[in-house]
């Protein structure tokens, strides 16, 4: 065999020559070996007979390899080319000087799966059932080891390290400016979300927590996690929120001044609108968006002003919805940067983005068994998607709002 295939960065074909391949390092040699299956079967007696060579010398000679080691037959053993497991003859070698069996070291790499199960990861995220693994897994007829409980026990523990990555990630690196916090309802559960924005405009998922509804209690202990995992609010950070009560009060309690919320222009017409009858709900909601999207925060107050009463001869419920947290739909606009960045912060569409892909992997399993199994699922999924998440619209007016939020602060320190 005069040239061999190597696998570039861009998953493309290229020749290197024999003679560089001989002179790669062993490590080397092993990850071309488990990334190309055909030639690895065929690569590994040889790699296996050179290091024996190296140790023993060659077959039917008495120099060239060290004092006191010695062939030892050989037996079967298992070894991965890829994810797979494939029987493989190993040859031995002892050292009769020390009186013991040395291990050869191109076996050792070769004990385990290739990029720690991210392979195995994928393909269950991506819907293939560990029952299923077996006959869809690469075409190798010497492979095994690839049962469902097999699969199964790889899974857990390649999904058990994201969820600690997630988790535990620490957070003082990043020079967030925006918070996403939003609920998604996972079987009889409710799994609170935060999505960070750095000043780059990036999204950073900073981890979930589960829980029965979105109360104070238990958003205060989750933003009290964040924090002490190093989320930098000195600076002010914008928080996104639906709405919800126990969201808004954690958010005071725990982030204090530091923190100004904006509440999603999108549910708060929604809630408006549900209490009116439906031949109104098409007619308000364009009255209600089109207040919204005044540019200045005089205009859109004024406009909303003119509408309330209106609204109040129609349904006073309806009325009493618009007004709660009136103020905190018109953040952007008092702040002055609704026009630049209105279009990416006024409402939770980021982290419902987000909820969305997350559902793409988590909504192919039919039966939860456990707690763990969820926080699992849901870590993996956020770790998967983060590296495809694109940087939030307008993204080059953030340091107009990072500008914006410590004025706004401190005239809130001033006035108090």
């Amino acid at each position: 065999m005069r040239k061999v295939i190597r696998i570039g960065r861009k998953r493309k074909a290229k020749l290197t020559t024999k003679e560089k391949y001989l002179t790669s390092d062993l490590r080397a040699k092993v990850a071309m070996i488990q990334a190309l299956i055909p030639i690895g079967l065929m690569r590994v007696a040889e790699e296996l007979k050179g290091e024996v060579e190296q140790l023993v010398g060659p077959r039917y000679t008495q120099h060239g390899g060290k004092p006191g080691h010695y062939r030892w037959g050989s037996e079967e053993r298992s070894i991965y080319l890829a994810d797979q497991k494939v029987r493989a003859c190993i040859p031995r070698v002892r050292n009769v000087l020390e009186n013991k069996e040395v291990s050869l070291r191109t076996h050792e790499l070769l004990q385990s799966p290739r990029n720690a199960d991210e392979g195995v990861l994928r393909r269950i995220l991506l819907g293939l059932s560990c029952h299923n693994y077996e006959a869809c897994a690469e075409a190798v007829p010497e492979a095994f080891g690839l049962s469902p409980s097999t699969i199964s026990r790889r899974f857990i523990k390649v999904s058990s390290r994201k969820l600690k990555e997630l988790m535990e990630r620490d957070l003082s690196g990043y020079d967030f400016v925006a918070l996403f916090i939003d609920g998604k309802s996972f079987a009889e559960d409710e799994m609170i979300i935060a999505l960070g924005v750095t000043m780059t405009g990036e999204k950073i998922p900073l981890g979930f927590i589960q829980a029965a509804t979105e109360n104070e209690r238990v958003v205060k202990e989750f933003l009290n996690s964040l924090l002490d995992r190093g989320l930098n609010i000195d600076q002010g950070l914008l928080c996104i929120i639906d709405g919800a009560k126990g969201l808004r009060s954690a958010l005071r309690k725990v982030f204090a001044d530091k923190a100004v919320v904006q509440r999603c222009q999108w549910h708060k017409r929604e809630n408006v609108v549900s209490y009116l009858p439906k031949s109104l709900q098409a007619q308000w909601r364009r009255k209600l968006q089109l207040a919204y999207e005044k540019q200045t925060y005089e205009e859109a107050k004024a406009v909303l002003n003119r509408l309330k009463p209106e609204l109040k001869l129609l349904n006073e419920s309806a009325l009493a919805s618009l007004e709660e947290g009136f103020e905190e739909t018109l953040t952007l606009h008092r702040l002055g940067i609704f026009s630049k960045l209105g279009i990416s912060l006024k409402t939770t569409n980021c982290i419902e983005s987000v909820m969305a892909l997350v559902d793409q992997y988590t909504g192919k399993v039919d039966y939860w068994r456990n707690s763990s199994q969820k926080h699992r699922w849901i870590a993996s999924a956020l770790l998967e998607i983060e590296p495809r998440m694109k940087r939030i619209k307008c993204y080059r007016y953030l340091p107009k709002l990072r500008s914006a939020l410590n004025h706004h602060l401190e005239l809130m320190r001033e006035a108090a």
